[in-house]
C-alpha cells in the first residue's frame, strides 16, 4: 500500500472515531461502486450520512474543503443513490451529505471540522 493510501486510511479512521464519539453509528467504510467511492456511511439518529473525509497539510489552493468541488459532489451523490438502491432497508431514511475536514494549522495541530449538509442532492 502506498504512502498516500495509508495516510488517507489513517485520517478516515480518525474521522470515523470522531463521529462515533459524537453518537453516529458506522454502516460501512470505503464503499465502492461503478460510480465512485464514499469514505464513510454512517447513521446519525434516523438520517443516513454519506461523509467525505479530507485532510490537507496547508491552506494552499483553498484548503481541504476546496477538494470537494461540484464534480466530486455529483459523483458522491450518484454513489449514494446506488448505495440506497442496493440497500433497500435504508431507502426510507433521510439522507445527508457531510464533509469532515482535517486541516493542519501553522502549529502542526490538525483540528477537525464536521460540516453537516456540506452539499445537497438536487
Amino acid at each position: 500500500m502506498n504512502w498516500n493510501k495509508r495516510k488517507g486510511l489513517h485520517y478516515e479512521a480518525q474521522a470515523r472515531d470522531y463521529l462515533v464519539r459524537r453518537g453516529l453509528k458506522l454502516i460501512t467504510e470505503n464503499y465502492h461502486c461503478r460510480f465512485g467511492e464514499i469514505d464513510l456511511v454512517m447513521l446519525h439518529q434516523r438520517t443516513l450520512c454519506f461523509i467525505e473525509v479530507k485532510f490537507r497539510k496547508s491552506q494552499g489552493y483553498g484548503g481541504a474543503i476546496s477538494a470537494i468541488p461540484p464534480q466530486k459532489q455529483r459523483k458522491i451523490i450518484k454513489t449514494a443513490l446506488f448505495f440506497m438502491a442496493e440497500h433497500k432497508t435504508m431507502a426510507q431514511r433521510a439522507m445527508r451529505f457531510d464533509a469532515l475536514i482535517i486541516q493542519q494549522d501553522s502549529d502542526g495541530d490538525s483540528p477537525v471540522d464536521w460540516i453537516q449538509n456540506a452539499f445537497y442532492a438536487e
